[in-house]
């Protein structure tokens, strides 16, 4: 009975000896890289965006996807989301779009100050964009361009840190 018992024994004490211990020879599992990061935003008839502040890391990749829940006509109350860069006169930017209706409020002169835009949308319609945030930390303003949303406050800031 000691044998059968000790030969127990040994046999458990075989089996679980590898029992978390890594193979050093077996290769390390690759990292999955994290797709981008995804804020979602609604912009109704109100002129309000859902999301003013989105907080980013230098160089990370992130999908703004924006989505227009209003009912008025894309041409009374159309909305956009532009990210300007750091240090953009986003007066004047608005200012401009204003007068560029037939480009749907994107001024194409001052394409160089936008970092990520997405395009005019009607009601009940959605766009995206994505785009990797600037390796600079600091704050970056976006807006709605439609005119008078900048002004009632259709704006935000995504701050890289």
């Amino acid at each position: 009975m000691k044998t059968s018992l000790l030969i127990a024994t040994a046999m458990i004490a075989l089996v679980t000896s590898g029992c978390g211990q890594k193979d050093a020879s077996a290769p390390a599992a690759a990292a999955v890289p994290a797709g981008p990061r995804t804020v979602e935003i609604t912009a109704g008839d109100t002129m309000k965006y859902s999301v003013t502040a989105i907080e980013a890391k230098p160089g990370e990749q992130i999908t703004v996807v924006l989505t227009n829940i209003g009912t008025q006509p894309k041409e009374v109350m159309g909305h956009n989301w532009i990210l300007l860069k750091a240090g953009s006169d986003v007066e004047a930017f608005d200012k401009a779009a204003s007068a560029a209706k037939d480009t749907d409020f994107y001024p194409a002169a001052l394409a160089g100050q936008v970092l990520a835009h997405i395009d005019l949308l009607g009601p009940r319609k959605s766009g995206e964009v994505t785009f990797t945030a600037p390796t600079t930390p600091g704050d970056y303003p976006f807006l709605c361009s439609f005119p008078a949303h900048f002004q009632v406050g259709m704006k935000g800031v995504l701050t890289v840190k």
